[in-house]
Formats: structure tokens, C-alpha cells, sequence
């Protein structure tokens, strides 16, 4: 268990280069060989310490020596401790740090080990510098998130409760809404699970198969379907918007099943390939790396055709929103402003920011423009769900009329429950009579934001957005 080819050290050993260069003047084992020697005698002196310990008798973590440090037996559900190792170049200088492993509860050891008490405090420092930056934006979407996962959850209740607001458009907000709650959720749950980063080429080593392992991969499979699942939400509303605006005559409602089967079913096409692909060719880690660019063009693909699609539908939207808005601008003299505002309605609702790096790719993002491609698709996708159900629930003037219609009614409950005898036409006259919000009449279908029935559908739907 504890023997080890040397050209699988010498191997693992030549990726730490940048580091041996890096140590001090004088220090010992500034040369792979000599490194190779130190890192000998400490794994014989970890082998016969191993062999002196009496085993537990009860359940317990084994003790091993796991190519870095040496591990002594440790209790279930307990994170085991080990001295940095002294063969390292500049153990002087984290003498009094430890290595951290984490023992479960099934007395086995879990995939990976923490050992950022041991790493070299001269390394370069723009690793560091790179580091910290993916710590902040980690921070930033983890509160993007969190915001949005809430605000859409009571988004989500708010038109699920009220019928009046039930039609194919609320219904296809509503699944909007929960794809993008899905998203969040994965993600967040993703990051519990993954391991920290760590600084050394050895830690990305394939790790046996145990149930940490096995639930971080879970993980990250629900996680790419969460997210292919509100990229083609996002079409699914890009697509219905289009069809109001330009196929004026048809249904409404008749396509919805349609919609559902495409949004919740089309992820579905692209990421049980992915994962039968990754199973065999890179059935590595976690699968959160992705060294080969060709198995995960298989997800990144069908993502990027809905980014396009969406942007054109996009783009003929607002040639339709100038044409109309044009000739009305004798009776609306604003019409540059409703147009921005239109434009800047439905960039969140179509995902229109996705195309602004999307030809970018990850191998040709370097440097600044890596971080800046990060920040600028990391912050919008984590507060996109929080922008959308501000938008389209919060402040749209269907749900605030709804809201204040039921809490009148409310009132008005109370203060009939406190008379003996409650005549029924006092309600009917008191509460409006007529169709509900999601068929408004066109005279009210700018001031109330809604995407009304077909009749003129162009023209209405188009006010809705002015």
C-alpha cells in the first residue's frame, strides 16, 4: 500500500518545477532528485511508525500514507490532523501547520485533504492575487443567489395563489421562475460539496469511489440540467413573445404543452449524453474541471444556440417596437424613452447579456479578459433571477391591482363580519365585474403591463412593453 513507482513521483514531482525554483537559497532538495530522496526517507519513516501503532479495535479511518503526508488512524466523523511534511523545500517556514483530512462515518477516509497550512509562502503571488478574486466573486453569486432564490420563491407563491393572474403567460413565468430557483439552489448545494481548491497539480488526481464522491457528482449532474433548464426557459419565453408579436391569429394557450415539453425536456437531450461521455472518457474528480473541451462542448453547445436564438428574437422584437413606436409618436412623444425601457424589460426576461461574452470561449479567455468574462456573466446570472421576478411580479401593475383588489376585499370581509347579517349584492356591487387581468381590455393594457389575447395582438402586446 505504501510502495510507490519512482517515475510516478518524478512525475508528480516535475509539475511542482515553478515551486523548487522558487526555493530559498541553501534550503535542501532544491533539485527534483533531491526532493525524490527526502520525500523516500520520510515515506519508510512513515511506514514503520504505521507499522509500530497497534490498530483500533472498533471503527476507524486506516492509517496510510497518501503520497503527501502521513496519516494515523482516526475516530468516524472526526477531521484527522498531520504535520506539514518535512521533506517539503520550505517546511521551515509551516513548521506549524497541519495537514487536515476529513474521517466519515463509514470509516473511510473522504476524497480530499486541506493543506493550505503547508503551502509555500513564497509562491508566486498573482496565484494569490487570482485566488482571492475567485473568492470575492464566489461571495458576490452566492449572495446573488440567495437573493434571487428568495425573492422568486415569493414571486412564485404570489402568482400561484391568485386565479385571476393564471394564464400561459403567468404559467410560463412560473416555470421561468422555478428554473431559475432550481439553478440557484444546485449551485449552492454544488459548492458545499466541492472540495476547496488547492495549490498543488497532485490534488487533481483521480480519487477511489466512495459516497462523497458519488454525492458531489449527483451534484454536479443536477446542476447542469438546472441550468440548461433555465437557458431554454428563457427561450421558451423568447419564443412565446415572438409568436404574440409576429404569428398574431393563433392560440394563446394551445402550445403550452409544447413549451413544457421543451423546457423541462430538451436539457434532458444534451446532459445524459454528457454524463455517459464524462463517465467514460473523464470520469475524474468531481467533474467540476473540464479538460477536455470536446465532452463539455456537448453541454456548452446546445446553451450557446439558445443564447443566438434568443438574441435574434431579440433583435425583431425591438425592430417591431421602433416600427410601432414611430407611428404613434404623435400621441406618444416619449417613445425614446418607452423604448428604453422596453429594451432594458426584456434583456433580463431573454438572457440578452449571455451574448456579449458568449463568443468568448474558455480557452481564449486569458488573463484580464478571464476575469473580467467571469464577473460580468457571474454577477448578472446570479441576480438575473431577482431582476425577473422584480420585474414581471413585484412591480407589474396586473399583480400590485390584484394585491390591493384582495386586500380591499379583505377589508371589506372584516368589516361585513361584523354586521349580523351580510347582504350578498353589497360584495357584488362593491367588488369590479368584468374579465380577469390576464384579458385586459386594450384601453388599459399600457397601464396595467399585461400581453393580452389576440385581437389586435401586435399593438397590445407592444403597449405592454411601452
Amino acid at each position: 500500500m505504501l510502495n510507490c513507482p519512482p517515475w510516478r513521483l518524478l512525475l508528480l514531482l516535475s509539475s511542482w518545477g515553478p515551486l523548487l525554483r522558487r526555493a530559498e537559497t541553501g534550503s535542501v532538495g532544491q533539485t527534483a532528485g533531491e526532493l525524490y530522496q527526502r520525500w523516500e526517507r520520510y515515506r519508510r519513516e512513515c511506514q514503520e511508525t504505521l507499522e509500530a501503532v497497534d490498530p483500533p479495535t472498533g471503527l476507524a479511518c486506516n492509517a496510510s500514507f497518501d503520497m503527501y503526508v502521513c496519516w494515523d488512524y482516526a475516530a468516524p466523523n472526526d477531521t484527522a490532523r498531520a504535520s506539514c511534511p518535512w521533506y517539503l523545500p520550505w517546511h521551515r517556514h509551516v513548521a506549524a501547520g497541519f495537514v487536515l483530512r476529513q474521517c466519515g462515518s463509514d470509516g473511510q477516509w473522504g476524497p480530499w485533504r486541506d493543506h493550505s497550512q503547508c503551502e509555500n509562502p513564497e509562491k508566486n503571488g498573482a496565484f494569490q492575487d487570482q485566488r482571492l478574486i475567485l473568492e470575492r466573486l464566489q461571495v458576490m453569486y452566492t449572495v446573488g443567489y440567495s437573493l434571487s432564490l428568495a425573492t422568486l420563491l415569493l414571486a412564485l407563491l404570489i402568482l400561484s395563489f391568485f386565479r385571476r393572474l393564471r394564464c400561459t403567460r403567468n404559467y410560463i413565468h412560473m416555470n421561468l421562475f422555478t428554473s431559475f430557483m432550481l439553478r440557484a439552489a444546485a449551485i449552492l448545494t454544488r459548492d458545499r460539496l466541492l472540495p476547496p481548491p488547492g495549490p498543488y497539480p497532485g490534488d487533481q488526481a483521480p480519487v477511489l469511489w466512495n459516497p462523497a464522491l458519488a454525492a458531489c457528482r449527483t451534484a454536479q449532474i443536477v446542476t447542469q440540467y438546472c441550468v440548461g433548464a433555465n437557458y431554454t426557459w428563457l427561450l421558451v419565453e423568447g419564443v412565446y413573445l415572438h409568436s404574440l408579436l409576429v404569428l398574431v391569429g393563433g392560440s394563446e394557450g394551445g402550445h403550452f404543452h409544447c413549451y413544457l415539453l421543451l423546457g423541462w425536456g430538451a436539457p434532458a437531450l444534451f446532459v445524459i449524453p454528457w454524463v455517459i461521455v464524462r463517465y467514460l472518457y473523464e470520469n475524474t474528480l468531481c467533474w467540476e474541471r473540464n479538460d477536455v473541451k470536446a465532452i463539455w462542448w456537448i453541454i456548452r453547445t446546445p446553451i450557446l444556440m439558445t443564447i443566438l436564438i434568443n438574441f435574434l428574437i431579440f433583435i425583431r422584437i425591438l425592430g417591431i417596437l421602433v416600427s410601432k413606436l414611430r407611428t404613434r409618436q404623435m400621441r406618444c412623444p416619449d417613445y425614446r424613452l418607452r423604448l428604453a425601457r422596453s429594451t432594458l424589460t426584456l434583456v433580463p426576461l431573454l438572457g440578452v447579456h449571455e451574448v456579449v461574452f458568449a463568443p468568448v470561449t474558455e480557452e481564449q479567455a486569458r488573463g484580464a479578459l478571464r476575469f473580467t468574462k467571469l464577473g460580468f456573466e457571474i454577477f448578472l446570472s446570479s441576480f438575473q433571477g431577482f431582476l425577473v421576478s422584480v420585474l414581471y411580479c413585484f412591480i407589474n401593475k396586473e399583480v400590485q391591482s390584484e394585491i390591493r383588489r384582495c386586500w380591499s376585499r379583505c377589508r371589506l370581509r372584516h368589516s361585513l363580519g361584523e354586521e349580523q347579517r351580510q347582504p350578498p349584492e353589497r360584495l357584488s356591487r362593491t367588488l369590479p365585474s368584468g374579465s380577469g387581468p390576464c384579458r385586459v381590455a386594450p384601453d388599459r393594457a399600457l397601464s396595467l403591463g399585461t400581453l393580452p389575447a389576440p385581437g389586435d395582438e401586435a399593438s397590445r402586446v407592444l403597449e405592454s412593453y411601452c
